[in-house]
């Protein structure tokens, strides 16, 4: 017998069972963890995709089918809305928090700036809103998907509050003046063919203010720039004194409206985590990205 096969031969059994179960074992980590990479690297790629086009299409339709469909009900709860009004501007009076006859008398004063607050009032809540989003689809698809679904949200959630709350705004009330409607303003609602289609009797909360938060939020996310993230701090406050002062909302409008964005937000927050935790218990990796690590390979927020 060879030196070789003497020295195998003499090689106690357990020993060369151990070295066994080592090797398997490694063999074992390698695939399971070759496993994870394929699993993150999926959810990456989920991650990054946009979503479909027509999908966005659709929900944005099924949005102002809801909305059309309330909007059409709205004269009929024209008494109860004017009565929902008197009642808010005499709580804030109680509360001594009621600023808007006094910058609406303010504003109808000065034509020039009121053309242009009422313009501002009427197109840059939807051109802000929907330039951005259509961006974060475009560009940002990794944080696109939880920032659509609060926008989503917040919309459900203020129809949900047309249809229970109608609240007419303060320029209907005696003592007002409706200044977007007496600038003549680019795409008012207020009057001519718009006017028809919108609810007069949705005041509360203001999606104005809920959008224009909602448009800082997804402007935190995307830059650390300090001016940026100024102007989006500013946005919001314009918006605000746009609302107030063309006597389209009340103070109390408003907190409803930022209470609204907080709580989608907050709802879809707990509902992305439950959605991780679940991932988790089932054996995937969690759907939070953080970034890729320093050889290329995609890791979650727990690597």
């Amino acid at each position: 017998m060879s030196a070789t096969g003497s020295a195998v031969a003499s090689y106690p059994a357990d020993n060369i069972e151990t070295l066994s179960t080592a090797v398997t074992s490694e063999v074992s980590g390698s695939a399971t963890a070759s496993s994870s990479v394929q699993h993150a690297a999926h959810d990456v790629s989920q991650a990054l995709a946009r979503t479909r086009w027509w999908v966005e299409v659709l929900a944005i339709g099924w949005l102002v089918w809801v909305y059309d469909t309330i909007s059409n009900l709205a004269p009929l709860r024209m008494h109860v809305a004017i009565a929902h009004a008197q009642g808010v501007l005499q709580l804030e009076r109680s509360l001594h928090l009621d600023p808007e006859l006094t910058l609406d008398r303010w504003l109808a004063g000065h034509q020039t700036l009121g053309l242009l607050l009422s313009d501002y009032y009427d197109n840059a809540h939807f051109i802000v809103t929907f330039g951005l989003l259509g961006w974060l689809w475009w560009k940002r698809a990794d944080i696109y998907r939880p920032l659509r679904n609060a926008l989503i949200l917040v919309n459900v959630l203020g129809f949900a509050v047309f249809w229970l709350y109608p609240l007419a705004p303060p320029r209907m009330l005696p003592g007002f003046t409706d200044v977007v409607a007496a600038s003549g303003a680019f795409g008012s609602w207020h009057s001519g063919a718009l006017a028809s289609h919108a609810n007069q009797y949705a005041a509360m909360p203001s999606l104005h203010i809920a959008w224009a938060g909602w448009c800082t939020l997804a402007i935190w996310q995307l830059t650390k720039r300090t001016w940026v993230r100024v102007l989006a701090v500013v946005y919001p406050c314009v918006t605000a004194l746009a609302v107030l002062a063309t006597g389209n909302h009340f103070l109390l409008d408003l907190v409803g409206g930022l209470a609204t964005i907080a709580i989608s937000v907050a709802i879809v927050r707990v509902a992305g985590l439950w959605w991780n935790s679940r991932q988790v218990g089932a054996g995937q990796p969690s759907r939070r990205f953080v970034a890729k690590s320093g050889h290329g390979e995609p890791r979650t927020a727990g690597d």
